[in-house]
């Protein structure tokens, strides 16, 4: 009986090194880089990678440039690992089949305009049309006689403009009808915050973090609850991109933003972590888009 207590102990002992060991990380592995999805870094990736250096003294030095560097950039070795706001699509570019991606929240698009604006609420068809180019006036909108000023994003596969395709048209071949281009979301949003007739598409979990008003859409606000349960139509998946071999450390940080700590960093940041809505992937294309 007392050798097996022994044996038995030994395992939990092993068992716990075992956890213990991806924190044990060499000198090389105490800095990483991460980039991609500008919407992921700003709703909660400080967040994490300030928790993770205090846990592990890893830094982690992050920059944006879009879903697409975030996938990229880690199949070419730029980057350690990166963000996206959708999944790979190999058809665009064979280097997107060469990573992995590991969800970690739930996001939503939705529509921004600057705090002044009087318009409250829009429908999917009403934005189906100003993106066509067939509404351009607030006033058909129920705000001023003024111009909108679409700002969109300047690649059809961004992690934005590719959703906003699918959502609005099924169709990620849709041109949209604006001059007013970005490469990322950020300067999208910082034109919001200061020009009185934009508009623009970006994700909730950044927006909520700007001084920007969010449009009810289809009769619904896009918050927390109503990404959780569903309510709210226009949600994706906030995805880490990895080597598909990973090294300890790198695996270890995408455990711990999985974690139950990592998913409390979320909730405090206002984003919905995955493992609180598993369910609304059921609702999903495999693209990772709604088929409502």
């Amino acid at each position: 009986m007392r050798r097996n207590i022994h044996r038995s102990l030994a395992a939990v002992l092993a068992l716990l090194a075992g956890m213990a060991a991806p924190m044990q990380v060499a000198a090389a592995d105490k800095e990483l880089d991460w980039g991609g999805c500008g919407i992921t870094k700003k709703a909660f990736m400080a967040e994490l990678a300030s928790a993770y250096e205090q846990e592990t003294g890893v830094h982690i030095n992050l920059q944006g440039g879009g879903a697409t560097f975030g996938i990229r950039g880690v199949a070419d070795k730029e980057i350690d690992m990166g963000g996206s706001c959708r999944m790979p699509l190999p058809m665009s570019d064979p280097r997107e089949d060469r990573v992995a991606v590991h969800p970690v929240a739930w996001d939503a698009l939705t529509v921004i305009v600057h705090p002044d604006n009087p318009v409250d609420h829009i429908t999917s068809d009403r934005l189906r049309r100003v993106y066509l180019g067939e509404i351009t006036n607030w006033r058909e909108l129920g705000g001023p006689d003024a111009p909108i000023e679409l700002y969109v994003r300047n690649s059809p596969i961004s992690g934005v403009g590719f959703a906003l395709r699918q959502y609005l048209f099924e169709d990620t071949g849709v041109e949209f009808a604006s001059e007013r281009r970005v490469p990322s979301s950020g300067p999208l949003e910082e034109a919001v915050e200061f020009n009185r007739f934009a508009m623009g598409v970006t994700g909730y979990s950044s927006a909520q973090k700007r001084d920007i008003k969010m449009l009810e859409l289809d009769g619904h606000d896009p918050n927390f609850e109503s990404i959780k349960n569903g309510n709210y139509k226009m949600y994706r998946p906030l995805y880490l991109v990895t080597p598909r071999n990973m090294t300890p450390v790198v695996d270890h940080f995408v455990r711990f933003a999985q974690s139950r700590e990592g998913r409390a960093i979320l909730r405090k940041a206002g984003t919905v972590p995955y493992r609180d809505a598993p369910e609304l992937m059921s609702k999903m294309t495999i693209y990772g888009f709604g088929t409502y």
